[in-house]
């Protein structure tokens, strides 16, 4: 912790320049004690980075940014016993990304959507060694439609890539490759109908009718 008892040293990570303003201005407000800000990451790789070379006393991580997601951040420092309080600040609510977040190592998650004061609350509770879920946010689906239990398009490639599974996107890579389901299946030893069932999937949580526009997904979305 920072010296001043009052003073916390946060590390916004966000590559949305609007928020990343507005997000300053919320912590500059901070009735409960004085926010500095250390630096802003524009992506994972670039927060890995402020991180290790400044002092730190919170990390403020959107979800979904560029080059390591922050999913991904979050397995890097569990894999190298790395910890710093983390909380995300995000618009994403579904409950999988949510309990994989927490599964990873997250400490608080707050919705973009919500209000001001969770920005106070959240970081009060993380300092203090707890966990902060915001408004709105669960760990278990409530009320999901039909079109969301069948699969739907997804809006960005953070969304896209955490509703396949490690064996679908394992799979989609080998797709792209050119390789045919009886190939895919030697490769992974599994059957050829298990393969076709998991492409299948692969196409309809993404939206597309045919391998094409798979592929093209895929590489759009930076998905492989």
């Amino acid at each position: 912790m920072s010296d001043q008892l009052n003073t916390v040293k946060i590390i916004i990570a966000e590559d949305h320049p609007i928020f990343v303003e507005g997000l300053k201005s919320i912590l500059a407000k901070n009735p409960r004690r004085t926010c500095e800000i250390v630096t802003v990451a524009t992506d994972g790789d670039d927060l890995l980075e402020k991180m290790r070379v400044n002092e730190t006393d919170l990390v403020l991580m959107d979800m979904n940014m560029p080059g390591k997601d922050g999913l991904e951040v979050l397995a890097y420092m569990a894999k190298r016993k790395w910890k710093l309080p983390m909380i995300a600040v995000t618009m994403y609510e579904d409950p999988k990304i949510i309990r994989t977040a927490f599964k990873a190592g997250i400490d608080g998650y707050i919705l973009k959507k919500n209000a001001i004061e969770e920005i106070y609350e959240g970081i009060e509770e993380v300092l203090e060694g707890k966990t902060y879920m915001g408004k709105g946010v669960s760990l278990h689906a409530i009320g999901r439609s039909k079109k969301t239990e069948e699969g739907q398009k997804f809006e960005d490639r953070f969304t896209k890539k955490n509703n396949l599974t490690k064996r679908e996107l394992e799979i989609l890579r080998h797709i792209a490759q050119a390789m045919s389901n009886k190939e895919i299946a030697e490769k992974l030893f599994i059957s050829d109908q298990t393969v076709s069932v998991h492409r299948k999937n692969i196409m309809r949580k993404l939206g597309v009718g045919n391998t094409a526009g798979l592929i093209k997904t895929a590489y759009d979305n930076q998905l492989i």
